[in-house]
């Protein structure tokens, strides 16, 4: 059984201590308030480690129970997560995107504060096959770009990208590398599209995408499928995978006037 007494060991007098009010806190108060603070400041930025337990346990000179309250706290209050055997984690924020909007990846990390990067795994231009009509309506003579990404919130995968493109509507992808912009983004710059269509669903991460997101397969993700066309002219078909506990849809509308 821990008897340590409850005493911290800061520079601050023995005994609690007290908020900017003047009012008492409790120790586990003061260790809840120090370690949200350096979340809330940035100081912890999502993805990083706290201190253990054991070491919160010696830094504050209190016992294990009062570390455990104010940890169990944190994760309640959506700051932190715990990960067995490897400890606890500044979580990462969920992010929002509209519902009839064509959001770029890009901008949804960098609204969370992160750093964005993305990474091409594979490129290919390849023939339309039977296969691919489900997700672009191209004669079997056309040819497309086959792509695939991840894109970075940090150093942590946040979307697992599979993208179809027409070389008919957008010949000039034959060539793009991608080294400066992801195709999201090269294409809301360089295409117009007239209409977009969105299929929302909720699936359990394959393999391939598990890999990618560095999940367990089988996890629940959040699958958004997009296809756009330019006039009549189908221009793209992509698959966004985001990890279901990271992502959020939001749509805003109002009753329509009655009569």
């Amino acid at each position: 059984m821990d008897t340590k007494q409850d005493r911290s060991v800061s520079s601050d007098p023995p005994g609690d201590a007290a908020d900017s009010q003047g009012q008492v806190l409790s120790l586990h108060q003061r260790i809840l308030g120090d370690v949200e603070g350096r979340i809330l400041s940035g100081e912890w930025p999502p993805g990083h480690r706290i201190p253990f337990e054991h070491e919160l346990t010696e830094q504050y000179d209190c016992s294990r129970m009062t570390v455990n309250k104010a940890l169990t706290e944190l994760v309640k209050r959506g700051l932190i997560e715990r990960r067995r055997k490897s400890g606890s984690y500044v979580t990462f924020p969920q992010v929002q995107s509209a519902v009839m909007e064509i959001h770029d990846v890009k901008l949804e990390v960098q609204s969370l504060g992160l750093d964005y990067s993305f990474r091409v795994d594979e490129r290919k231009v390849r023939k339309v096959e039977s296969r691919d009509r489900e997700r672009l309506d191209l004669p079997s003579s056309g040819k497309l770009l086959d792509v695939t990404c991840r894109h970075f919130a940090g150093s942590r995968p946040f979307c697992f990208e599979e993208r179809l493109i027409s070389l008919s509507a957008v010949p000039e992808a034959e060539e793009e590398t991608f080294e400066t912009a992801a195709p999201g983004s090269w294409l809301l710059g360089k295409v117009p599209w007239s209409t977009a269509e969105h299929r929302i669903r909720a699936v359990a991460a394959s393999k391939s995408a598990a890999q990618a997101l560095g999940i367990a397969t089988g996890t629940a993700c959040l699958v958004i499928e997009r296809r756009t066309w330019s006039g009549r002219a189908p221009v793209t078909h992509v698959r966004l995978t985001y990890p279901g506990d990271r992502h959020e849809l939001v749509a805003q509308f109002a009753p329509s006037p009655i009569g």
